[in-house]
């Protein structure tokens, strides 16, 4: 196992919670208007005839479009460990139940789903979204509640250190956290492996406009140059159109030896299958998003080989720790793989459910009024600590996941080999 060392600037977090009750009306709109767009799912939990009181978990992803196949695993795995939860009677009392709406990869409406979960009386938290964009949507709102809000998917580091996250991190939203790495942690990661591993010394950058995408091109660009590599030319596509050739000539004009790409593996397939077309032979680096199986068809079989891929930990079904959410999820029957975030997610949702159990005890085991339960389940959550599927599951002042092992996974012939680099970022 390799170990990259990397400097963590002092700690300085800044909390603030603010409410108004004016916006009690238009959340209510909201609730009633996206009432439709949420499915449920209680858990069937067996309560032994005892009355338990239902306590709601919201979750927020792309459950339809390109990005679903991602979004329904991570809704499975929400939903698994719910079900998991009302089995094992994890708060005693409670029975969980998990309500899931669509954002799209949209987000304007990601917050709308915010606003909705709000106005529901029975959501003590949100689990959720997937895209970072949406979630920086999102955090007002759930904040302004005072409500939870942790993602097992979300890698933008701004979203819990701030815009000036290099130089002088501020924890805006103290209601939100996540059980994922950050791309500031992730990205010099596979920066080194094309540099060192790869032996790429001039590089071609393409994003795709969104927050997550143009974060870790900054992220990577920014720790490759540092290590003494070139960026030859940086290039943006419009996530909407199919037809890079525009920039996949920039990118063969440019003597670039390889390329790294900040966006999703809906645009990234295409383009790497355009670059091979085109006669592009260098190999194509990219973040979490882009280590999906569509990526493979979508890329062409074999001229997917070549790109490279981090996610979080090592690989889920190599971790001794994560052997029973994989036997569970294959046993529950989903028709959508778990996927690189589903790990992540069950432990998002299981640490949030864990943090209501600890402020429900503190309020003499009774759930009481949810608005007056949610700000002690944000207190409760910053002091969750347990070994989940992922490893340990803990938070740090920022809200970031303690937890910050990354593997680099990469495609050979026409199948993803993970796990290829497994490096402890310190």
């Amino acid at each position: 196992m390799h170990r990259l060392i990397a400097d963590a600037p002092d700690a300085r977090p800044r909390s603030g919670r603010s409410r108004s009750l004016a916006l009690a009306a238009p959340l209510l709109a909201g609730s009633l208007v996206l009432s439709a767009c949420g499915t449920r799912d209680d858990g069937s939990g067996d309560d032994g005839g005892q009355e338990a009181t239902t306590v709601t978990i919201g979750f927020d992803a792309p459950l339809s479009k390109d990005l679903a196949a991602v979004g329904l695993g991570m809704r499975n795995s929400a939903q698994l460990a719910v079900k998991q939860a009302n089995k094992n009677k994890l708060v005693p009392g409670v029975t969980f139940e998990l309500a899931a709406k669509d954002d799209q990869a949209t987000p304007n409406i990601g917050q709308q789903n915010a606003a909705a979960f709000v106005a529901d009386t029975s959501v003590i938290g949100v689990v959720g979204a997937y895209n970072s964009s949406v979630s920086a949507a999102m955090q007002s709102t759930l904040h302004d509640a005072t409500m939870v809000q942790v993602s097992g998917a979300n890698t933008a580091a701004t979203l819990t250190q701030g815009a000036r996250y290099k130089t002088d991190p501020q924890r805006e939203y103290d209601n939100y956290f996540r059980t994922i790495s950050t791309d500031a942690v992730a990205a010099p990661v596979m920066a080194e492996y094309f540099f060192k591993d790869l032996k790429i010394k001039k590089i071609a950058t393409v994003d795709d406009k969104k927050t997550y995408g143009t974060g870790i091109v900054e992220n990577f660009t920014e720790a490759y140059e540092k290590l003494g590599g070139k960026v030859a030319i940086h290039q943006s596509i419009n996530p909407d159109e199919s037809d890079y050739a525009a920039v996949v000539n920039s990118v063969k004009s440019s003597g670039a030896q390889g390329v790294f790409y900040g966006g999703e593996y809906p645009q990234a397939g295409p383009l790497k299958k355009q670059l091979v077309a085109a006669g592009f032979d260098g190999p194509m680096g990219g973040g979490d998003a882009v280590k999906d199986d569509q990526l493979i068809p979508l890329a062409g079989g074999k001229s997917a080989d070549g790109v490279c891929a981090h996610s979080d930990g090592a690989p889920v079904d190599s971790l001794d720790s994560a052997k029973s959410f994989v036997a569970d999820y294959k046993a529950a029957g989903y028709s959508e793989g778990y996927g690189v975030f589903g790990a992540y997610v069950y432990d998002a949702t299981t640490a949030l459910m864990k943090a209501v159990g600890a402020a429900v005890e503190a309020n003499d085991g009774k759930v009481g009024d949810i608005a007056q339960l949610r700000p002690k389940v944000v207190d409760a959550m910053q002091k969750v600590a347990f070994d989940g599927a992922t490893g340990k599951v803990g938070f740090d002042a920022y809200g970031d996941s303690v937890n910050q092992v990354i593997s680099v996974n990469c495609v050979q012939d026409g199948a993803w080999k993970n796990g290829v680099k497994i490096v402890t970022v310190k």
